[in-house]
């Protein structure tokens, strides 16, 4: 037999042309505070909402829920829609909260991304259209750039507290259009909707039938209290909800979310494609799926505590960012993001901006733009997860960079 000969060739191999739209900003950011900590400096990370990071903890039943699934040897493949006992979890928790489903149309996957990901694989052709807010949480345009699909911004409007612009909406809905995606409570922003925001946009899917993907994994965690699936407005309506262990049940390494397809017979062959996909990955995190079922039938009391802490952590990022000349915050009413803005030099970008201040103070924050905002328009996203007394540190290393910045012009 004669040795199989290779040849170095000088080219690279190249790469799917759809790379080119894969961005993901709060994470290819971390490659610069990367630079930043190997030159010797502290860096603050406050690009990713996880908070675990920041010395919370899941509630310890859900924590036993895994443990006990573990040792009982419940760590095989799942079937893939996932466990009985989580899907029916599920299903009775929407039930519970005005949105009768059924236990065979809830999936378990491995976070709310998973099932984003199912949803707009069995939905979008490529070249079809989706309309995403702007800002947007980067997940949706980095899946549909590998779909081939469109992400078709409609505006929100800083000036009415983050709120969907609905007319700019209504202007973009096509032949062409497959889903429509709203973020309540939303990422980046911290706003939450009003409901009449939420009837306008069950309507508009009902009306032109495309799909609402309601993406509510914040929706245990705004300031007031719970809010209500927008599902709950017509449970006949295309409607497929989402949500997860991640953020308020402080678990978001589990990778354990769901999803509910609504019960109208027009959405019953977008189920049998999720289905039929959700086989090709096999299933979601095993023992995990325990923890889904402890959440959602267990004790809550957690969450009053939580939402006190990150309503006192939102006062602070608001009073403080408001108080730095040359920029303004809208304030959260959810969740534990803000959204300021900056009144940037002319010229200066807002990446220019979180670079520098980066690169002087080690605080690191991701660009607007990373979320689909305009280069100038100076925004830039915070996560207040730490402790107050460490935000006020970080916020005076903003405070007086940011007037040196701008008095540099």
């Amino acid at each position: 037999m004669h040795p199989i000969m290779t040849t170095q060739a000088s080219a690279s191999i190249p790469v799917a042309r759809r790379i080119g739209g894969f961005v993901y900003a709060i994470r290819n950011i971390v490659s610069e505070a990367r630079k930043v900590e190997a030159a010797g400096k502290k860096v603050r990370y406050l690009n990713i909402g996880d908070p675990v990071a920041f010395g919370f903890q899941p509630p310890p039943h859900l924590v036993e829920a895994v443990e006990r699934a573990m040792r009982d040897g419940q760590n095989m493949y799942t079937p893939s829609p996932g466990i009985a006992s989580a899907r029916e979890a599920v299903a009775a928790d929407f039930s519970r909260r005005g949105v009768p489903v059924t236990s065979d149309r809830t999936i378990i996957t491995a976070g709310t991304s998973e099932g984003i990901e199912l949803a707009l694989g069995a939905l979008v052709d490529a070249g079809e259209e989706v309309l995403v807010p702007v800002p947007t949480y980067p997940l949706y345009t980095a899946v549909l750039a590998k779909l081939g699909a469109k992400a078709v911004f409609y505006g929100t409007d800083p000036d009415r507290g983050w709120a969907p612009d609905l007319d700019h909406l209504r202007s973009l809905i096509t032949p062409h259009t497959r889903a429509l995606v709203m973020i309540d409570p939303n990422n980046p922003t911290g706003a939450v909707y009003s409901d009449a925001v939420h009837r306008t946009l069950v309507d508009l899917a009902d009306r032109h039938n495309f799909v609402l993907l309601a993406d509510e994994v914040y929706g245990d965690l705004a300031y007031d209290g719970a809010r209500p699936p927008i599902a709950a407005l017509d449970p006949d309506a295309p409607i497929i909800s989402f949500s997860s262990l991640s953020k308020a049940y402080l678990a978001p390494g589990w990778r354990a979310g769901w999803m509910a397809v609504g019960r109208s017979p027009r959405l019953d062959a977008v189920l049998a494609a999720i289905l039929k996909l959700a086989d090709g990955r096999l299933c979601a995190n095993g023992p995990m799926q325990h923890a889904v079922t402890a959440a959602l039938t267990g004790d809550r009391s957690h969450l009053v505590p939580l939402r006190q802490a990150l309503r006192e952590r939102a006062q602070v990022t608001v009073e403080r960012l408001n108080a730095i000349d040359g920029m303004t915050c809208v304030a959260p009413t959810a969740a534990f993001y803000a959204m300021p803005r900056v009144a940037l030099p002319p010229g200066r970008t807002d990446e220019d901006y979180v670079l520098a201040l980066l690169r002087e103070t080690g605080v690191l924050c991701v660009y607007g733009s990373g979320f689909g905002l305009p280069k100038d328009g100076g925004f830039m996203r915070v996560v207040f997860l730490a402790s107050p007394a460490e935000l006020g540190a970080i916020y005076d290393d903003i405070a007086t960079f940011t007037t040196d910045y701008l008095r540099r012009g």
